[in-house]
């Protein structure tokens, strides 16, 4: 079975954006235009294709990212010319913060992205959450200014909050025609054309002339488009500024090149949900956003020797491929979703999972249709596709060729930061809840599992009181597990502000043969390793954790150093102060001794974690709390009651600016203050005020709340 299409001819891009943009709005018009569906479902009716989920589909909100695969014929290519036909996978994510994993780890890897903005309110807090996340992975982007029709709706605005909050590299490359309900177009730049969208659900794209009312601005505006494209090239630059003119293709090919450099930004405008605009965005796609061939060759550490190793998106390079969501599906099983960057692999055979070591049996392979599958035989370079029932894959495993292994780079997530006590209701659902819990935990890794050691509790965390809501909700509907569960917890943790050493020796004899450990260490805050320089094979260094390994002379066998490293990580993990777990510390393992007969690993491990604890003690321990950034959207007359109700919260407010009609306050507030406070925030603005939250960074906390939270753990 071969390739039915051509490397070039395909686009793996995601749909990213704040809450209630428009994202799956978009999504649907992309499905009807490009022939995926016959009939536009809309989010508000809860019958969209990509909300496939009964809690998306009950809230008005996406939870979980959905690929999707179809095919394009741009706009202005004959219809009959099915060569030009562009494969789109598309990945339309979550806009709510407590989901944002779905945006993280599907941008690892895409290619590009779609970003859609609210026309009303411009760049929100999600919005710049998910610029950042693109620029982590270098992936060149796209803007939408959606909802041109609304009332408010502001396309300088909104571009301008573009420009100031998240790059100065976006470009104008259309102008809406109209605005709130007048608008029904939009002109070309490129092109200096206006297009309108007629027919069945705006199907039928029309080219015309630009209004005449237009035709100025339109002109000064083409002008600064073309200077912001051609400065990102020499030659182009210089032929410029001579007087040179610049042809559509050429403009075209230059700003391609731009796109995918991430040194440009094209913005485009109109209205999803009126039918606006759509399908030229997904010319835009065609035109700008890479193919799997334009983006650099992915690389990688060979697992058998520890040297970097790279892959082209080619069929013929040995196969190597990223799992990067597992899924849960009621009718299939368990679903690894992965990309594939070189090579391919049929259904029928064996894939290696190079992180495991382990040897599956690929019995099938499907691609998705969001809650759809289509099953396939093979999947080839740059594909997105979906295995059936893995049973050792997990999210950052890498898929390779045994005979050619590579490690691709891991996903790094979040850690969440709100928990709950939960428990099954009946003791049949003891057994159940335990499973249950465990599948939802590898499908999403920012929901975590663990028990309090000392009341033997299950505590779940995630990122946010919804993220656990729908959690707690899918395990009664999926797997019939009923729960009672506690009031939310705040996720604190623990560090050290000071260095301390300590030394312990643990010794016991039983009659026959004793323990012996002995160690000494020093612990001081982790700082940041220095860019570029590469760290000493006797350091291990983790997110929130270092381990130095200056034993010199054997004073301790080398054995036994993974023993010490394992007591530190047990006693990080019980805490000082209230017991929450302790990061950022920097651990030196200077001196120690052993005995020939008794020395353990269970010795060295339980005097490890003493000298911690004794270290740690000494060492300025202090809890740290999350702060949050806040965005609280009201109308004027209320800010002060809003302003005031931050400060109560131990919160400072960073700054205000115009949004609509309404002003928007950004602050930010510790998180163990901000349970409930959307409901007291409509009571205060009489229904009309709305607030987003998202993690922002850990703080140490004041005294006197340290006292009282150590107090609470206590009881």
């Amino acid at each position: 079975m071969n390739r039915d299409y051509p490397l070039e001819h395909m686009r793996n891009f995601g749909i990213i954006a704040h809450i209630d943009a428009g994202k799956t709005t978009t999504s649907e018009r992309i499905l009807y235009y490009t022939g995926m569906i016959h009939k536009i479902g809309e989010v508000h009716t809860g019958e969209t294709t990509t909300d496939w989920m009964e809690q998306e589909r009950e809230r008005g909100i996406t939870i979980t990212a959905a690929a999707i695969t179809c095919f394009w014929n741009p706009t202005y290519m004959p219809v009959t010319d099915v060569s030009k036909k562009v494969r789109f996978n598309i990945i339309d994510t979550p806009g709510h913060i407590d989901f944002t994993v779905e945006v993280k780890r599907s941008l690892r890897v895409l290619d590009g992205a779609v970003v859609v903005f609210d026309g009303v309110a411009g760049v929100e807090p999600q919005s710049e959450t998910n610029w950042r996340y693109a620029d982590e992975s270098n992936v060149p982007r796209l803007c939408f200014i959606n909802k041109m029709d609304r009332t408010g709706a502001s396309f300088e605005r909104s571009y301008a909050s573009i420009l100031e909050r998240l790059n100065k590299n976006a470009v104008r490359f259309q102008l809406p025609i109209g605005l709130e309900g007048d608008h029904n177009g939009v002109v070309d730049l490129m092109r200096m054309k206006a297009y309108f969208f007629e027919g069945e659900k705006g199907i039928t794209v029309i080219e015309k002339e630009i209004p005449a009312d237009m035709l100025d601005e339109a002109k000064k505006y083409r002008a600064e488009m073309i200077e912001k494209i051609v400065e990102n090239d020499d030659d182009a630059m210089t032929r410029f500024l001579e007087g040179a003119e610049f042809g559509v293709d050429e403009l075209k090919k230059l700003t391609r090149k731009a796109v995918i450099a991430n040194k440009i930004f094209p913005v485009f405008t109109g209205s999803a949900l009126k039918n606006v605009g759509v399908q030229l965005v997904l010319d835009a796609v065609v035109d700008y956003l890479p193919s799997p061939l334009d983006i650099p060759p992915v690389k990688g550490i060979n697992p058998n020797t520890g040297e970097e190793v790279i892959r082209t998106a080619s069929d013929s390079e040995p196969f190597s491929a990223l799992a990067f969501k597992l899924q849960n599906d009621p009718f299939v099983g368990a679903l690894t979703f992965f990309r594939v960057y070189s090579g391919t692999i049929e259904s029928g055979t064996y894939i290696y999972n190079a992180t495991t070591g382990k040897k599956e049996r690929l019995g099938r392979i499907v691609r998705l249709q969001a809650d759809k599958r289509e099953e396939v035989k093979k999947v080839f370079a740059g594909e997105i596709a979906a295995a059936v029932g893995l049973k050792d894959a997990l999210t950052s495993h890498t898929f390779a060729d045994e005979t050619n292994p590579i490690i691709l780079e891991t996903i790094k997530f979040m850690e969440p930061v709100v928990s709950l006590r939960i428990e099954p209701k009946t003791k049949a659902d003891q057994e159940k809840m335990g499973m249950a819990l465990k599948k939802l935990g590898n499908e999403d890794p920012t929901f975590r599992i663990s028990s309090n050691p000392e009341t033997g509790e299950t505590i779940i965390s995630g990122m946010g009181e919804l993220h656990l809501e729908i959690m707690i909700d899918r395990m009664k509907r999926e797997f019939g597990v009923e729960a009672n569960v506690g009031a939310p917890q705040v996720a604190y943790r623990e560090t050290i502000l000071g260095t301390a050493e300590a030394e312990h020796k643990y010794i016991k004899q039983t009659g026959g043969k004793g323990q012996y450990g002995h160690v000494k260490i020093t612990i001081k805050p982790l700082e940041p390793w220095p860019e570029g320089e590469k760290i000493p094979k006797h350091i291990k260094r983790y997110d929130d954790f270092e381990f130095i390994n200056s034993i010199k002379g054997g004073a301790i066998p080398g054995e036994f150093i993974p023993a010490v490293e394992k007591g530190v990580h047990e006693a990080m993990d019980r805490g000082i102060v209230a017991g929450f777990r302790l990061v950022n510390i920097s651990c030196e393992l200077t001196y120690g001794s052993y005995h020939d007969v008794d020395s353990s690993e269970i010795a060295y491990k339980i005097a490890a974690s003493q000298a911690f604890q004794e270290a740690a003690r000494r060492a300025k321990p202090v809890i740290l709390e999350p702060i949050m950034k806040l965005e609280v959207i009201a109308p004027e007359k209320y800010m002060g009651d809003v302003n005031g109700s931050i400060a109560s919260k131990r919160g400072q407010v960073e700054g205000s600016e115009p949004r609509g009609q309404a002003i928007a306050i950004h602050a930010k507030v510790p998180l163990s203050e901000m349970f409930g406070y959307t409901t007291a925030l409509r009571s205060m603005t009489s229904g009309q005020g709305s607030a987003m939250m998202e993690f922002d960074h850990y703080e140490v906390v004041p005294a006197n709340v340290e006292k009282e939270i150590a107090e609470k753990r206590k009881v």
